[in-house]
């Protein structure tokens, strides 16, 4: 048998993916399932984006392009950042990757050496993680507080930093809480990173366009102008623009960091696909109607879904700032028995037994660094949504 290297020990397999997988093979065999647990946008890519993809097709633009994305596209992001962040930069300051996942991957393989500690804030998106010890690096979990939002306070991140701290991971809004950092949170973050030279700061902005109720985005480097060359931001076209699976992820910081994340790209993938470099280009360039319309239904389904899980005893759930997502504490359905005589001790085995027993894929809060929660995606039709919590209150209601 093949052995397999040391470093794929340390890392686990995505549990979004896996919950969609068992979902998706027992659709497959006949089952009527609800899946609560993707995190994609249920609505189209706008036109305008798959008719630039066609007509790059159409004209034969198939072929490789340089390994940091057309200089166009490069462009339309530093335009995008300035517009949108008053963030300066230049064409040369940008990488186009293959999705915002490799941008961060990219990122902790150019600048994380053997035991350097990255300062992640749980709950947190499930790779980071696994991506900081990919890079031979350790990860710092800090555990947020619902009290404050599940966002980092400024006192915890001073304690959690060691003279072996390089990077703080900021994701805002969050996957899977849905919160958002003020820019006055953020000005309090800055005032600690300030005083750690060493410290640099990766903001993953991958929901900035999805904020409800009129909540001003801020980014940290938009906050803390003098922390810029300190700072990545991380961004894409998956979530705003509904291209998930186009793949096209960008961030913009100091340009010998982008360089040498280049350098990680130009050895694994090289360029990202060039006929979705030409639709995430129309995407951010093209018109932005489309995007109000997600957001307003969102938002909508949003109060629908927060209302409907506070209803239900043993479940807890704060309004959340953005994305699409709600992160309800579900304490009250643990350490209870099944109709089959099964106790469930965990959201982990509570979510198995939603899926089997209710037909809703769920993701348990385990995978996010918060056992005691479970993450629920709204990205679906009002009327699944309905289906899948009537389904969900019927199976809680037998447990004893």
């Amino acid at each position: 048998m093949i052995q397999l290297a040391n470093r794929i020990e340390k890392v686990q397999p995505s549990a979004t993916l896996a919950i969609t997988a068992k979902a998706a093979e027992l659709r497959a065999a006949g089952r009527d399932i609800i899946s609560l647990s993707v995190g994609e946008p249920d609505f189209p890519t706008p036109h305008a984006a798959c008719q630039a993809g066609i007509d790059a097709i159409n004209s034969g633009f198939t072929k490789y392009t340089a390994v940091a994305g057309i200089p166009e596209l490069r462009q339309a992001v530093a335009e995008k950042f300035r517009r949108d962040n008053g963030l300066e930069y230049e064409a040369a300051d940008i990488l186009v990757s293959t999705g915002g996942k490799q941008c961060l991957y990219n990122l902790l393989q150019a600048m994380i050496n053997r035991d350097d500690e990255v300062i992640i804030p749980a709950p947190y998106w499930v790779s980071y993680p696994d991506m900081v010890l990919l890079a031979e690096g350790k990860p710092i979990i800090v555990t947020t507080e619902a009290a404050s939002n599940f966002k980092l306070t400024a006192t915890q991140l001073e304690a959690a930093i060691t003279d072996r701290t390089r990077l703080l991971v900021l994701n805002s809004p969050s996957n899977p809480t849905g919160m958002a950092y003020s820019a006055d949170a953020l000005a309090r973050l800055g005032e600690v990173v300030r005083r750690y030279p060493q410290l640099a700061v990766v903001s993953d902005d991958m929901y900035e366009k999805i904020v409800f109720d009129n909540t001003p985005f801020a980014t940290f480097a938009e906050i803390n102008p003098d922390l810029k060359e300190r700072t990545i931001t991380c961004n894409g076209v998956s979530k705003a623009w509904c291209m998930t699976g186009w793949r096209i992820g960008f961030c913009a910081g100091p340009r010998h960091l982008i360089k040498a994340m280049a350098k990680i790209q130009g050895q694994s993938t090289s360029n990202p696909n060039a006929i979705a470099q030409k639709a995430a280009l129309a995407a951010l360039t093209g018109p932005q109607d489309a995007l109000h319309e997600m957001v307003a239904t969102y938002s909508a389904r949003r109060r629908w879904l927060v209302d409907a899980l506070n209803g239900i005893d043993g479940a807890s759930c704060t309004l959340p700032d953005g994305a699409f997502y709600l992160f309800p504490a579900i304490g009250g359905w643990l350490n209870r028995v099944t109709p089959q005589g099964k106790k469930i001790n965990d959201d982990v085995e509570l979510c198995s037994w939603l899926l089997d027993a209710a037909g809703v894929a769920l993701v348990p809060g385990t995978a996010f660094g918060a056992p005691g929660h479970v993450r629920f995606s709204y990205a679906i039709a009002q009327e699944k949504l309905e289906e899948a919590v009537r389904r969900i209150v019927a199976a809680v209601n037998t447990l004893k």
